[in-house]
């Protein structure tokens, strides 16, 4: 086919001119209509006014950055397909764009256009290429040297652990953790999956030996993504936990990663109030006003093929989760208040 990419429209968003220019006539030889933006303020304007197919973006640009505007978009529903093309070094940005649901980076200088050219192949018709999931597990470029080095794979774990005072889905969140010195004990991930809810989880890793660092990089690359599948695939607002659980479950099965993986998971809706807490292994108590709300431990995921869970849900404003087990604790904080 002359031109493979007739019909498609496509957003380039890059602050270099040259490069800008020459995405835009690769991308235009193969039939695609192109528009372009210099950072992302620019963006966003010409998707108030165009609805493209796929958006090309760098990750460092002016006013704003290449992750300020997936965060935007990406927290206000926007699920078209973005290919990051990218000169950073910077794991823990790549980590953070992909777990928003970009669908690949690729990195500068582009050296093969005919990996380029894959990539928005497989950006546009993915039915064509990989699955999501074996996308994913790719997130660290190189999984299988991670597994051969673990000192490598703690030491990415934790470079990658949230900031202990943030705001996400306009939520004031902070955190205090108590864990063993220098081991990873209790790993903790937020995110924010609109600007109205937001996802949680406690992962112990002390328990799986090195094959609890690997499972906590696995899940923090596909979490958002399962559970955003299970707020689509129901007509209620809150989603199934159990049911992400059994697939985290099922994950770590497939890739082959053995031992005890003590998990709890929580989903807090802004605008309902609501909050739910799942657990597989880890103690937690939870804290809303003078009340205090016990959620035993349950079975690891990894011990059985099923998974055995215990599960509270409770309206709230402001409230404390206190989580502990074998690598620790962690005393996690939300309030709404302005």
């Amino acid at each position: 086919m002359e031109k493979p990419l007739l019909g498609k429209k496509i957003l380039i968003v890059e602050d270099e001119a040259v490069f800008r220019s020459l995405l835009d006539q690769f991308l235009s030889s193969m039939g695609a209509v192109t528009l372009q933006a210099e950072d992302g303020l620019e963006a966003i304007a010409q998707l108030q006014q165009h609805t493209v197919d796929l958006i090309i973006c760098d990750l460092e640009m002016p006013r704003m950055s290449g992750i300020q505007f997936v965060e935007h978009i990406r927290t206000r529903g926007n699920v078209v397909p973005i290919l990051i093309v990218s000169a950073t070094e910077n794991m823990s940005d790549i980590a953070h764009v992909l777990r928003l649901g970009v669908q690949d980076v690729l990195l500068k200088p582009l050296k093969n256009f005919e990996r380029f050219r894959e990539a928005v192949y497989e950006c546009l018709y993915p039915s064509m290429f990989t699955s999501k999931v074996e996308e994913d597990e790719q997130l660290f470029q190189d999984w299988d040297a991670l597994v051969r080095d673990p000192l490598a794979a703690a030491k990415l774990l934790k470079q990658l652990q949230p900031p202990v005072q943030q705001t996400v889905a306009n939520c004031r969140v902070n955190y205090r953790q108590l864990t063993m010195a220098e081991q990873p004990g209790l790993v903790l991930d937020i995110a924010a999956l609109s600007d109205k809810d937001l996802a949680f989880y406690c992962l112990d890793v002390t328990r799986a030996g090195d094959n609890g660092v690997l499972a906590a990089l696995l899940l923090r690359a596909l979490f958002n993504g399962l559970l955003q599948e299970q707020l689509s695939g129901q007509k209620q607002q809150l989603p199934e936990l159990n049911g992400l659980l059994r697939q985290v479950n099922l994950l770590l099965r497939q890739a082959n990663l053995s031992g005890q993986f003590p998990l709890l998971v929580g989903y807090y809706h802004r605008g309902l109030k609501n909050l739910i807490l799942v657990s597989a292994g880890l103690n937690a108590t939870l804290h809303v006003h003078a009340h205090q709300i016990q959620l035993s431990n349950g079975v690891p995921l990894g011990t059985m093929g099923s998974t055995h869970l215990n599960q509270i849900s409770q309206r709230a404003e402001n409230w404390q989760c206190h989580v502990w087990g074998a690598g620790g604790r962690i005393r996690l904080m939300l309030s709404t208040e302005e």
